[in-house]
């Protein structure tokens, strides 16, 4: 099957299941007038998120990797009325493209978003008390994410979910002596959470509007956390 199948099977899914949504298209429309990349998940992608975190009852969710603000939004509608969400992005500018896109979502009182990197801002989070949450979203640079796993680890609480999007890369995730450091990451986190007693963890590969790629979900063991 063709990218272009993929594609177009993703636009059947969001027009039958998702529909169109105005705050969510206007994010985009923001997204790209101010440059930033397109890299969002895709609203199939988006909606699963959504669906995670519901099914979860998630009340605290923490999610790194900001950029615009796209899958923010999808994540901070799933909260209840008194749901909080911290979200992080090392980029001031996408970093103000987001909460302009959050507060036209109404979820401006829900969503916490800190700016710089975050191997400095997740140690503030622990001394702040931020956590414990229910929920880690992981979509950041990948050299960085057996850190960024590590510290979800740290800050969420026992049964708790974490996601990592683009864990695949196109398969390249099979090779081992990848001098790729997004492929080096990855394999690294890999191995990290397979030696991690503490989660019981699976890949899944997705093709879509995105490419070929895939994510992590991992539980946070209640038995042994």
């Amino acid at each position: 099957m063709s990218s272009t199948a993929w594609t177009d099977v993703d636009e059947y899914v969001a027009d039958l299941l998702i529909g169109r949504d105005e705050n969510l298209a206007e994010a985009l429309q923001a997204c790209e007038d101010a440059g930033l990349p397109p890299i969002s998940v895709s609203a199939a992608q988006g909606q699963f998120l959504n669906l995670l975190a519901t099914i979860q009852g998630a009340g605290k969710i923490l999610e790194i990797g900001t950029l615009g603000g796209y899958s923010t939004i999808w994540l901070g509608r799933a909260l209840p009325a008194d749901g909080t969400l911290v979200t992080l992005e090392v980029d001031p500018t996408h970093a103000a493209v987001a909460e302009s896109n959050v507060v036209a979502a109404g979820l401006g009182s829900r969503v916490d978003i800190r700016v710089g990197n975050a191997l400095e801002t997740l140690p503030q989070l622990e001394v702040e008390g931020a956590g414990p949450f229910d929920l880690v979203f992981i979509d950041a640079d990948k050299p960085s994410i057996p850190e960024y796993v590590t510290w979800a680890l740290r800050l969420a609480r026992s049964g708790a979910v974490i996601v990592v999007d683009n864990v695949v890369r196109g398969g390249a995730v099979l090779d081992s002596d990848s001098d790729d450091p997004t492929v080096r990451g990855v394999r690294a986190m890999n191995e990290l959470i397979a030696a991690e007693p503490r989660l019981t963890a699976t890949v899944l590969q997705t093709v879509g509007s995105k490419g070929y790629d895939g994510f992590a979900l991992a539980v946070v063991d209640a038995k042994s956390a």
